[in-house]
């Protein structure tokens, strides 16, 4: 599996264009190029999601990461890379679709 590593500063959306931010940013662990790397033990929330249905509003809020088998961990966590599978919900846990990483960090190849 190989992708570009994600921190706390990628530039990730929903599906519908609200704005998706780690909720839990970690004080410590590792960073790289001053932003703190992405794992699986980061909640992350999604803002300004413009979603409905039948003119109800069901906006995303949250998303899921499922971290691969990559082998690479952060504290002992494995990090998230832009081809990690994903899952954005609404408040009802309803499934809306996977995130769009616009930017990360540096290309990771793990052979």
């Amino acid at each position: 599996m190989s992708g570009n590593l994600l921190d706390t500063g990628a530039v990730i959306g929903c599906p519908h264009g609200g704005r998706v931010t780690a909720a839990t940013p970690p004080a410590g662990g590792l960073r790289v190029a001053g932003a703190a790397v992405a794992t699986a033990a980061h909640h992350y929330v999604v803002t300004g999601c413009p979603h409905t249905v039948d003119r109800v509003p069901t906006p995303c809020v949250t998303v899921r990461w499922t971290a691969g088998r990559t082998g690479i961990t952060a504290d002992g966590v494995p990090v998230l890379l832009d081809t990690s599978a994903a899952q954005c919900f609404s408040a009802a846990l309803v499934p809306q679709g996977p995130p769009a990483v616009q930017a990360a960090q540096r290309k990771v190849t793990v052979r």
